[in-house]
């Protein structure tokens, strides 16, 4: 499926975002391709993780991380399995699906966005019920599922939060990934996979016990698990490409890179995280919610906004405050303790955070 970005696209896919960068390493990739790729293994981990061509092509990295997590993605996509990608909330789970999807076939669109009330037509098929009364079961009438576009295409089909989906929906995916066959009975006949069809599906770590994956479905996925990012240098670089990608695609005023205020958020988010300051002298409670990457960079994003169009055109701890609390106080009795007692016995005497610990006050009244 070929889908063009307008003019007022608030976020265009991957693919039309660095259509760019893909052609370069469409150019400059000689090594061999998997079947249906638009680029070799060599070139897809590239695009992930950045670099230099020869022709002095920048190629920006989509995931900061372990390499070899990224080979084994890049490499399970080239065999008959699928590919699962398992990690807690804000690990770019879907960020890496994406872009996996974009530099293999050039389309990240196929998507299955897993929910609670996700019906077996969203993996399967579904009917035009107005021509289904009136013909009867046709082709004309059949609705077809991204996963059975993907399949007929050789392309890759997408599905968010696989363990949100109802369990039997779930098992709609078996006879696809071991068969790579999907039966219509109401036609008598199947679509066939295309050579280059494969399944990426992201799940979350603290959704296990929703909907459990069956073991007879696991078995046809490689799972490759995301860490949240090793240091808070990793992490920082993680926020600040994205706040600023943000930031251009939000068309935000400039607002001039506060480093030190990205490196405080994410100190805040790392040790109420991990139950630790950073230099290890001290315990720390932990909240109940996740205080991802994805949160600091929502944090980091909305006190630019508030400085642009409120404060001085500076980022300051008081742009940053509001955002803080709303990401860690979830629950305002529990969560309120734990925040409290991390602005008196962390922040309060940490040197130079003054200015952090009273507008943190400020909003916590």
């Amino acid at each position: 499926m070929t889908v063009s970005a307008t003019p007022a696209a608030l976020r265009p896919h991957a693919e039309q975002s660095f259509a760019e960068e893909l052609a370069a390493l469409e150019r400059a990739d000689s090594r061999t391709r998997p079947p249906g790729w638009r680029l070799s293994p060599w070139a897809v981990t590239r695009y992930i993780l950045g670099g230099t061509l020869d022709d002095g092509t920048e190629i920006t990295p989509k995931y900061i991380g372990s390499r070899r997590v990224v080979e084994v993605a890049v490499a399970t996509l080239a065999t008959d399995r699928a590919l699962l990608l398992l990690g807690v909330p804000g690990t770019a789970k879907t960020w890496l699906s994406e872009h996996l999807a974009a530099a293999v076939t050039g389309d990240s669109t196929l998507l299955v966005q897993g929910t609670a009330g996700t019906a077996e037509e969203a993996i399967r098929y579904g009917w035009n019920y107005a021509r289904l009364l009136a013909e009867g079961p046709s082709e004309a009438a059949l609705v077809p599922s991204p996963v059975m576009t993907a399949m007929s295409e050789g392309r890759l089909a997408r599905v968010e939060e696989l363990t949100r989906v109802p369990s039997d929906v779930q098992d709609a995916l078996i006879t696809v990934l071991s068969e790579k066959t999907l039966p219509v009975p109401e036609l008598g006949t199947e679509v066939q996979a295309a050579r280059g069809f494969n399944v990426i599906a992201t799940a979350n770590d603290r959704d296990r016990g929703v909907n459990d994956l069956s073991s007879a479905l696991r078995r046809r996925f490689n799972t490759v698990v995301l860490p949240v990012p090793d240091s808070v240098e990793d992490e920082i670089d993680i926020v600040s490409r994205r706040v600023a990608a943000l930031g251009r695609s939000l068309e935000l005023p400039e607002v001039p890179a506060s480093l030190s205020e990205i490196r405080r958020v994410v100190t805040v988010f790392r040790e109420l995280r991990e139950g630790a300051t950073a230099d290890g002298g001290a315990k720390v409670k932990s909240p109940s919610g996740t205080l991802s990457t994805a949160e600091a960079i929502s944090v980091v994003t909305n006190g630019i906004a508030l400085a642009a169009h409120f404060g001085d055109g500076t980022l300051r701890p008081a742009d940053v405050a509001a955002g803080i609390h709303g990401a860690v106080v979830q629950d305002p009795v529990s969560d309120g303790v734990v925040w409290r007692e991390y602005l008196e016995t962390v922040a309060r005497e940490r040197d130079g955070w003054d200015d952090f610990y009273r507008a943190c006050r400020e909003v916590s009244r």
